[in-house]
């Protein structure tokens, strides 16, 4: 439906051709400002009731006072694998976790292997690349989250993380607090939550709308080719040269897997192909907008850092054994 709505918007209403590069950067523009924005919404006030009724402070607790033996991160990692998002639509969920005191390495776990492993990524590798490469591929999406996450986590970077969302984590606790003391019904306290929520949205609807806009200029302007030409190299810095180039781009698994596919059949080696695409749905600019709401540039530089990196090693390691 929301599809419908933007090819409404844009072709329909704005009278824009399908068949042009203006006209498939502003329908991809519609599409993912409004999904992301329902999902923001959605989302917040869904932590919002579960903090309600089981405050996440108690889970913050639990995974702070613990020895979980790294599974933590395991379990982040498998929520993030079984999630049909991009590196956008992971956002959202992000932010309701961070808002709720999550520890950030567990929650940096959910954010790298949300985009790189789902659903919809195994159907279409199962299709195009076979069980031996899905298999690896999605094995070492999972471990790059859980290795992220942990790694990031043992930097404690909490203390980047930007003022307004502290100040959210601190009146949802005491919001909580109060609401447990006094044993408020849920009717009494759903307005305060869709009220905390739509704040929430408007607190980061300028990046939204910076984020999917440059997402939607890559989208829409950015040629497939470009590319090729640079990752067919059989040169030691292929592997690099073709990660920090994917970071800017911005598409989901479903959009870029025909695309790895096109890039393989044309002589490029599947490990460069393979971090590439990693790097794409991953890693993006439209990403980095969102998150600075949450995050200064100093984490957000700290984490595409610390991901690139990993993704270039696997990249190597894919070439080796592939």
């Amino acid at each position: 439906m929301l599809q419908q709505l933007a090819d409404w918007l844009a072709y329909s209403l704005l009278g824009l051709s399908a068949q042009s590069r203006l006209g498939s950067a502003v329908d991809f523009f519609f599409y993912d400002t409004t999904k992301i924005l329902i999902l923001l919404f959605l989302i917040s006030s869904i932590m919002g009731v579960i903090n309600a009724y089981f405050p996440i402070d108690r889970l913050r607790t639990y995974l702070t006072t613990h020895k979980l033996y790294g599974f933590q991160y395991f379990f982040a990692s498998l929520f993030g694998a079984a999630t049909p998002f991009c590196s956008c639509s992971s956002v959202p969920l992000f932010i309701g976790f961070v808002k709720g005191g999550i520890p950030l390495g567990v929650t940096f776990a959910f954010l790298i292997t949300s985009p790189l492993v789902n659903e919809v990524a195994v159907a279409m590798f199962l299709g195009t690349f076979g069980l031996k490469i899905t298999i690896i591929y999605v094995v070492s999406g999972m471990v790059l989250g859980m290795v992220g996450g942990f790694v990031l986590g043992k930097m404690h970077l909490d203390r980047y993380l930007s003022d307004w969302v502290k100040n959210i984590q601190r009146s949802s606790d005491a919001e909580t607090a109060v609401w447990e003391k006094e044993k408020i019904k849920f009717m009494d306290r759903l307005p305060s939550i869709l009220k905390d929520s739509w704040g929430i949205v408007k607190g980061v609807l300028i990046y939204v709308l910076i984020g999917i806009a440059v997402g939607g200029a890559i989208h829409g302007y950015v040629p497939e080719g470009f590319f090729q030409e640079y990752m067919s190299r059989s040169s030691w810095f292929a592997v690099p040269l073709s990660v920090v180039l994917a970071v800017p781009m911005y598409a989901n698994a479903a959009g870029i897997v025909p695309v790895i596919e096109v890039f393989v059949a044309k002589g490029v080696p599947i490990g460069t192909a393979l971090a590439f695409m990693m790097a794409v749905v991953g890693l993006s600019l439209p990403e980095a907008t969102l998150l600075k709401k949450v995050m200064t540039w100093r984490l957000i530089g700290i984490y595409f850092g610390t991901i690139t990196l990993f993704i270039i090693l696997l990249g190597f390691l894919y070439n080796i054994i592939l």
